[in-house]
């Protein structure tokens, strides 16, 4: 099916390209959205003659949603979920709890909004992309971890591993430096 596009389409085109996708795609998709028209001859004459208006609403909603991405870019934003020793979450982050962190933070978003890569299964510190508009985008971190504290370490680069072999290691050694003092006290006698 032959469409006419009302808005940039990521991986498809910009606003006012007319082109041809599978039909599911455009009556499933496209069409009710509001993302495009049929291209037919006179849907192709009405938007020509709104062309010029809706550049205009799309400019005005681009910098709209670019102050919004000044302001979100480089946010950090903390998810406490329970996890195992090793780290590994019992389920995983979504962009539901990505939307959720954010509005605490007192940003409004929508979680179609959020890109997540990956899934987050993990602890540590996450990058994710928030799409505003179709031509404006933002990074944010979210910082997963069990606790407030735990985020805060996490924060200043540490991981949970790290933490983890830190804390090991100096369990060791004073295991270690026990043993030492029982071998001495033991020569003494």
């Amino acid at each position: 099916m032959q469409v006419i596009l009302l808005q940039r389409v990521a991986k498809l085109g910009q606003m006012g390209d007319v082109v041809k996708v599978k039909d599911g795609y455009a009556r499933n998709f496209l069409l009710p959205q509001g993302k495009a028209l049929r291209a037919n001859d006179s849907n192709i004459k009405s938007f020509e003659a709104r062309k010029a208006h809706l550049q205009a609403q799309n400019l005005e909603t681009r910098k709209e949603a670019q102050a919004v991405a000044d302001k979100l870019d480089g946010q950090v934003f903390v998810v406490i979920r329970s996890a195992a020793d090793s780290g590994a979450l019992y389920g995983s982050v979504t962009a539901r709890d990505a939307t959720e962190a954010a509005e605490a933070a007192g940003f409004t978003l929508h979680r179609g909004q959020i890109v997540l890569d990956k899934p987050i299964k993990d602890l540590g510190v996450h990058g994710v992309t928030v799409v505003l508009h179709p031509e404006v985008s933002a990074k944010i971190s979210l910082n997963v971890a069990r606790s407030v504290e735990e985020a805060q370490l996490q924060a200043t680069g540490k991981s949970i591993q790290e933490l983890a072999a830190e804390a090991e290691a100096a369990a060791d050694m004073d295991i270690a430096q026990l043993f030492d003092d029982m071998g001495a006290a033991a020569n003494e006698d």
